[in-house]
């Protein structure tokens, strides 16, 4: 090729270049410290914006003064030093969602920690802060989310959409409702849409973690599970960003339409890793060292709990935060706020706990603010009078305990009381269908179980149970529809329930009805 030649083709290819200039905002370290950068220049930055290290490490702005912006490290090298340049990437912190993400354990980045490798397909970047969803946009909460714990189904029903609280002491079971209730969509009604779980372990042991995925495994539930893990050795930064992660990761699958169970497992070392960062970048601290805007931290978070309209795909997450109290104390700074966030609350008690009660549900201290709308016409009928007598009970127990001359209605009330509770204990990992709940409470509810030992009600319960789903299909199907009891449909329930205790002889009748 002659020299002229090679010119005019370099010429042609310089020609057909396509430069376009790019804006790059950078900055330089200042200082570093407890994964927290002070950096100055940066002078286009803004807050929650992912920033790049020269290193290869990842931060993101947290704090913006006059002179310097305060950012909080991700993923860090250890190699950052003064001086580093630091790079604005122009977008907000996000997490690469796709439906590859189910059956996963993924940290607050997005990135797998199971060991084994993570291939999106159609993935979107969806940011860990997000304005929730107006309320033109949703609609109202109506739809069940069964847990299959019938003390919750029945006295604290939760809905698709709701944000329920789950709060006690440690050790009195609040983890175990969250995974119950992540088992239980596995049996879900074939007429309502598949619920999508995401569990968030916020500053969990390794090993606790470990057992709830090796379980959640063995019972399938993975299928339709993303575990989103910050553990307690992770990085108080990882920790504060994991509950906001997930839920960018269900509102990703809500806007496909579909229904997201998420579990904030909790909020309460949330709490902690905010108020640890905040005191790290100096902001002024108010009530137990918090800084003023924890509560709209939260607020922020779980508004983001919803069910959508039809024009919006009618999707929904379901939010379930978990917090710890100190000595049942309900009064303290972050528990007081998320109860005035959330639709309700699930009150486990310890000393119920340690009186064997399982779960250690408080029945009046927990209450759902959806209500029977978020129940079936016939659970709705029945679990009026469950919480009447349960109320009655635990009053009559307090007042009579240090006294014997009791006339017979009381002690009858208190033997119906034994029994309800007895009745609304359920072992770990032991889920009911709606059918057992209904015909479960209707039975004790209609004193058929009032002449049965208390000693004998989980054997006897369960007995009747399959009694009637085996003999009697037409009733079972009319209760499984949900359907409001009427006379006809009662009348013939007393009268299976009466043929199962006389073929098994236990007892001859109902004492009251």
């Amino acid at each position: 090729m002659k020299p002229e030649e090679i010119i005019l083709k370099i010429e042609k290819e310089l020609y057909s270049m396509q430069i376009d200039p790019e804006f790059v905002n950078f900055g330089r370290v200042e200082s570093i410290g407890d994964e927290i950068v002070r950096a100055l220049g940066l002078s286009d930055v803004g807050y929650y914006e992912k920033v790049e290290f020269d290193d290869g490490s990842i931060g993101f702005v947290l704090n913006i003064d006059q002179d310097f912006v305060t950012i909080v490290l991700l993923k860090n090298s250890g190699h950052i030093v003064r001086g580093m340049k630091i790079k604005a990437t122009g977008k907000v912190l996000n997490v690469a969602v796709s439906d590859k993400l189910i059956g996963r354990v993924v940290n607050t980045l997005g990135e797998p920690i199971d060991g084994k490798e993570l291939k999106h397909e159609n993935v979107a970047y969806y940011p860990v802060e997000k304005i929730a969803p107006s309320i033109i946009e949703r609609s109202p909460v109506d739809t069940p989310l069964k847990t299959g714990i019938k003390a919750i189904d029945a006295l604290t029903p939760i809905g698709r959409g709701q944000r329920e609280l789950i709060i006690g002491d440690r050790g009195t079971g609040k983890t175990a409702i969250a995974i119950d209730t992540i088992l239980n969509q596995k049996k879900n009604d074939m007429k309502l849409k598949r619920v999508i779980c995401i569990y968030c372990s916020i500053g969990q042991k390794q090993s606790s973690l470990a057992s709830i995925t090796t379980k959640l495994k063995e019972e399938s539930a993975l299928d339709y599970t993303i575990i989103v893990a910050a553990s307690a050795s992770d990085s108080v930064s990882m920790q504060y960003i994991a509950p906001l992660a997930a839920s960018a990761i269900g509102e990703y699958f809500m806007d496909k339409g579909e229904d997201v169970l998420v579990v904030y497992d909790d909020l309460t070392k949330h709490a902690w890793s905010y108020r640890q960062l905040s005191l790290l970048i100096k902001r002024p601290a108010g009530r137990e060292a918090y800084p003023g805007d924890i509560f709209y931290l939260h607020s922020r978070l779980l508004e983001r709990a919803s069910k959508m309209s039809k024009e919006k795909g009618s999707g929904s997450i379901t939010a379930l935060p978990i917090v710890e109290t100190q000595g049942n104390d309900l009064s303290a700074y972050i528990p007081t706020n998320i109860v005035s966030i959330t639709d309700g609350q699930i009150y486990l008690e310890a000393d119920l706990f340690n009186a064997g009660v399982r779960p250690a549900i408080n029945v009046g201290l927990s209450v759902s603010r959806v209500g029977g709308a978020a129940q079936t016409a016939s659970m709705k009928q029945l679990a009026g009078p469950v919480r009447l007598e349960l109320s009655q009970f635990r009053e009559l127990q307090a007042f009579t305990q240090f006294g014997s001359d009791l006339d017979e209605g009381t002690l009858n009330r208190l033997e119906r009381g034994r029994r309800i509770t007895e009745i609304l204990k359920q072992p770990q990992y032991k889920s009911y269908d709606e059918l057992s709940e209904i015909l479960s409470i209707f039975a004790v509810t209609s004193g058929f179980f009032d002449d049965i030992d208390v000693v004998k009600i989980a054997e006897v319960e369960n007995q009747m149970i399959e009694y009637i789903k085996k003999l009697y299909l037409d009733t079972a199907n009319k209760l499984s529809t949900g359907v409001k009891i009427d006379e006809t449909l009662r009348a013939e329930l007393k009268k299976e329930i009466y043929e199962f205790k006389s073929i098994n002889n236990y007892g001859t009748k109902p004492t009251t009805t």
